[in-house]
């Protein structure tokens, strides 16, 4: 079944759930004069718009919206998560199957950092996927240079100023002590810019490898750097259906 816009939605969410923009970029499309509704350039995006009005950007007609997907992607390193870099460095999207739709990554990974990326065509979607309040849990394995002891991660598990940043408790796991270095599993709910690397140099330790192997439920498992799938519509629906429940009529 088809997607509809409810009546009376606003167009900067109407152009987010269909993967044109974030709200606040749908926004900025149309202040800069380039969203028509109906044939007529729009200046506000105080506008409650129908299934019936005709929405171009850029003078491309905005189409009904595609079902819902996602995708597990293995980011390499070296990659940037962004549509584009102006140091002319590659980025995740130039990295995907020609035969990919137009998808947004739910959270970021620096550039150096690999593992899980979830990917999807759905605005709405990445939005709820990234709020903490979601509460899903995104978990790492990272190597560290050092011999950290249980209490070296006191402050990491009961919250701790860096900077200006406050970041919540993190579950922490000492795996192993391999050589000069140990692996950790690091588990958070939010992800501020850099936050394991920042926590881990205010107690001492130098990140060298961060692999994020999880976000919620969704694993990394044996996917090599580079590889995609796509998550089965249900699975999907089994693991969102709360979250989204339109999904769910798909």
């Amino acid at each position: 079944m088809t997607s509809k816009v409810n009546p009376g939605d606003r167009i900067a969410k109407i152009l987010s759930r269909k993967g044109i923009a974030s709200r606040r970029g749908a926004e900025k499309l149309i202040l800069e004069g380039r969203v028509k509704v109906n044939g007529i350039i729009i200046d506000s995006p105080a506008l409650n718009l129908t299934d019936k009005d005709m929405i171009m950007v850029d003078g491309n007609l905005v189409g009904e919206q595609e079902p819902t997907r996602i995708w597990r992607y293995h980011k390499p390193l070296n990659l940037i998560t962004s549509t584009k870099d102006d140091k002319g460095r590659t980025t995740v999207f130039e990295s995907l199957p020609k035969s990919m739709p137009k998808v947004m990554s739910v959270g970021r990974l620096d550039i150096n950092s690999e593992g899980l990326l979830l990917l999807t065509n759905d605005g709405a979607l990445k939005r709820i996927l990234e709020l903490p309040s979601t509460g899903w849990v995104r978990k790492y394995r990272v190597r560290v240079q050092g011999r950290p002891t249980e209490n070296t991660f006191k402050r990491l598990r009961t919250g701790m100023k860096v900077g200006a940043d406050i970041f919540r408790p993190m579950e922490v796991t000492i795996d192993r002590q391999q050589g000069a270095n140990a692996w950790l599993t690091i588990g958070l709910r939010e992800g501020k810019n850099r936050e394991i690397r920042r926590a881990l140099e205010e107690i001492g330790l130098r990140v060298s490898r961060l692999i994020r192997i999880s976000y919620g439920p969704f694993q990394l498992l044996d996917m090599g750097p580079g590889e995609i799938d796509e998550v089965k519509k249900r699975v999907m629906r089994d693991q969102l259906g709360e979250l989204l429940p339109e999904l769910t009529s798909k």
